[in-house]
């Protein structure tokens, strides 16, 4: 069931409409309760203030109606501009950044502010009266302290559509795409990879369930892995006294055939139990970051890898997709892998998961964007400088040896894909790495030497 609530959760902060519903809930409160406040007490402060002269029904009837009138206009106009930058930036970068656009909360406040400017004012119109209108033969009503704050949100409202006006086009530009990804790549790095090397992340060696009795839990629908709920999973398996090993991770696609975890047990587990189980796991019809590392490293590789498409000839931004890589892979390198092994409040092995490894992220970014960098001059010089990078903060000396073959792999690419004195220049950066990858002051020399 948590799984499911952090799967909503996620999707309500990728809607447009959940931040305006909000927002104008907000508004028609703030409407209701401030004509409420004038109603019920006086408004001679006005008149005591030098500089607010009280509204006359008329004035504030017309003007709280221009307002509602202009605020759906541009609301309107906003949208329309919103959905034209996000057409063209899921064509231009990748239709899985569709959702980066549709997460940012910006965008969400800016549509958010008109649509509770308008209904703030068309609620407040309606109180309006003028002298007799109402049949009593009462002198009118006019909510000032309404009114001044329509005014408020009248220039709150020019204020987010200047910001908006800026925001659009730059939200847009393609160093700030990849810079979101990026950073959020590197953020979750830092707080999946442990800090300190335990010795079951270090080894990296799976504890064998000591239960006998096998069962499978399969999923309960199609479609990917979102969420998996580790906790529950903990809950449930300490509680039944079993042991779950996870078949699957955040961002596999499965079916009602698939098995997600197999579980270890004294006794032959019934459906109630298999069925709990299952519930810890969300799916969806799309990969989402919230738990998927693989799914921002595969956004970054589809940038860099439609820039470098021949339709394109791009390196600049296959740069800059590489920079952020590298910057990942450079922080999880100095960090030991995520431990397979969860455990219970009384420190008994519960779970065994499948967590993204240093190598899976090396092989997902640099080994797919391989082919692609191999081609062009430029994105190979600076691939072999990205991995200079990681080589630099690496100690590990397993890891330095995937480095090392990731790079003599790529040198073999480029032989075949470039030619005279293009494949030269890769191949002899490719080699003075190779060579020097023993000596740490002489690679920092040569990645100086790259720049």
């Amino acid at each position: 069931m948590r799984a499911r609530f952090l799967r909503a959760i996620g999707n309500l902060r990728e809607s447009y409409w959940f931040v305006p519903a909000v927002m104008a809930a907000v508004a028609l409160l703030l409407a209701v309760g401030l004509v409420y406040a004038d109603a019920h007490y006086t408004s001679d402060w006005f008149e005591r203030v030098a500089w607010l002269q009280a509204g006359r029904p008329d004035g504030a009837r017309s003007l709280l109606m221009a307002v509602a009138g202009s605020m759906i206009g541009v609301a309107g106009t906003t949208f329309s501009v919103t959905i034209a930058a996000v057409v063209y930036a899921s064509g231009q970068y990748g239709p899985r950044l569709l959702s980066n656009f549709m997460a940012d909360r910006g965008n969400q406040l800016t549509l958010g502010t008109f649509i509770a400017t308008f209904l703030y004012s068309v609620v407040v119109v309606r109180t309006i009266r003028s002298p007799g209108e109402s049949g009593l033969g009462d002198g009118g009503f006019v909510p000032q302290l309404a009114l001044l704050v329509a005014l408020l949100l009248v220039l709150a409202s020019i204020a987010v559509l200047i910001f908006f006006i800026h925001h659009v086009p730059r939200r847009i530009h393609i160093n700030s795409v990849i810079e979101q990804i990026g950073r959020r790549l590197v953020d979750e790095i830092e707080h999946r990879f442990p800090d300190t090397r335990s010795p079951a992340a270090a080894s990296g060696a799976t504890p064998m369930p000591a239960h006998g009795l096998t069962s499978w839990v399969t999923a309960a629908g199609t479609g990917y892995v979102q969420i998996v709920d580790h906790r529950a999973l903990v809950d449930i398996a300490k509680d039944a006294d079993i042991v779950v090993q996870l078949k699957c991770q955040p961002g596999d696609f499965v079916h009602p055939r698939t098995v997600l975890a197999e579980v270890f047990s004294r006794s032959i587990c019934d459906e109630a139990l298999l069925g709990r189980l299952s519930g810890a796991f969300a799916l969806g019809s799309r990969r989402t970051p919230m738990q998927d590392l693989r799914f921002l490293v595969d956004e970054l590789v589809e940038i860099a890898a439609r820039a470098l498409s021949p339709g394109v000839n791009d390196p600049f931004t296959a740069r800059s997709c590489m920079d952020w890589l590298a910057a990942a892979l450079a922080e999880a390198a100095q960090r030991p892998d995520p431990s397979v092994a969860i455990t219970d409040c009384d420190d008994r092995m519960r779970v065994l998961c499948r967590p993204t490894s240093f190598a899976l992220l090396v092989e997902r970014s640099f080994g797919a964007l391989a082919q692609y960098a191999s081609a062009d001059m430029i994105a190979g010089q600076h691939y072999l400088r990205s991995i200079c990078e990681i080589l630099l903060i690496c100690d590990d000396p397993v890891r330095v040896s995937l480095l090392r073959a990731r790079i003599e792999a790529f040198k073999e690419l480029s032989d075949t894909q470039l030619s005279g004195v293009n494949a030269r220049s890769v191949s002899d950066r490719a080699t003075l790495i190779l060579d020097r990858i023993g000596d740490r002051d002489a690679l920092r020399r040569t990645r100086y030497e790259m720049e």
